[in-house]
């Protein structure tokens, strides 16, 4: 980071300290530290990093709220942002391109939106803001074919075609992937062969993910990429660990706390670097 962005970035910082007590809302929770930690410093650790990885749970509003804010202040610091999307196709990516570049309306934009996801109303923000400060957005998703085979056949049914079409990818689901994919999921996880199936389809997913974000990486080394995606995937073991085994870079996960998955009292450094508490009641402070 340059002095003249972590002078702004400070600056930020302070004013956002002073009023941060007059603030109703959400708080952070530092993993590593296992302590309360502000707004302000969570965002100027996360400054430091290339990829910055924020889970949701799709339909919870206050998560993509929360998303937002953590957007917003970086790029308001003076970080070059781009955004990565689950919720794209890469071959959508020339609407995104479209959309940030103010060549797209919106009802035009909504349409491809749902063509590739859905709850557009909770996302609209994000991609409104986007479009607002020309901020690149990144289509991450796998073909929905993929994922759809390997959930029901397992990742060996792919045949060498389809295989060719994800390269880097290497499906060995271990015990703690399963652990957690278990709490994940709860009274809904499968048993047996379709459990594991299911665990390939969301490690080729992750995989998938991880090689388009080392591919951006490559080729525009000066921006931060802030990744939005549901928290299965956005954990530590998800696509941050598919990143980790081909590139050596600063990473942060942000995870928003959710009851019987990821918790305060028993979050893992090896699972999150902070948890979001309570964002539905307001902005992080």
């Amino acid at each position: 980071m340059t002095i003249s962005r972590l002078k702004h970035l400070l600056c930020i910082t302070s004013l956002a300290m002073l009023l941060s007590p007059l603030q109703a809302g959400a708080h952070t929770w530092d993993v590593n530290q296992g302590q309360f930690t502000t707004f302000p410093r969570m965002l100027a650790d996360l400054a430091n990093a290339r990829l910055v990885f924020i889970g949701e749970l799709h339909d919870n509003r206050g998560h993509h709220q929360a998303q937002l804010q953590i957007i917003r202040g970086l790029q308001q610091a003076g970080i070059p942002v781009a955004i990565g999307l689950e919720m794209f196709r890469s071959n959508s990516q020339e609407a995104l391109d479209r959309w940030t570049a103010g060549g797209m309306k919106e009802d035009r934009f909504r349409e491809v939106f749902e063509e590739n996801w859905s709850l557009w109303p909770v996302y609209r923000d994000i991609f409104q803001y986007a479009r607002q400060e020309t901020i690149p957005m990144i289509g991450l998703n796998i073909p929905r074919e993929i994922s759809r085979q390997v959930s029901q056949a397992g990742f060996f049914s792919l045949s060498p075609s389809q295989r060719g079409s994800i390269p880097l990818v290497r499906c060995d689901v271990d015990e703690a992937y399963q652990n957690y994919m278990r709490r994940v999921l709860g009274s809904h996880a499968h048993q047996g062969v379709a459990f594991k199936n299911f665990c390939e389809a969301q490690m080729v997913w992750d995989a998938v993910m991880a090689k388009r974000l080392i591919e951006y990486l490559d080729q525009h080394p000066q921006r931060l990429v802030v990744v939005l995606a549901g928290s299965g995937h956005a954990w530590k073991f998800g696509i941050p660990e598919q990143v980790r085994r081909h590139l050596d870079i600063p990473m942060r996960i942000v995870l928003p706390e959710i009851p019987g998955r990821i918790e305060k009292g028993d979050a893992a450094p090896s699972e999150a670097d902070y948890l979001l508490l309570g964002p539905e009641e307001g902005p992080l402070h």
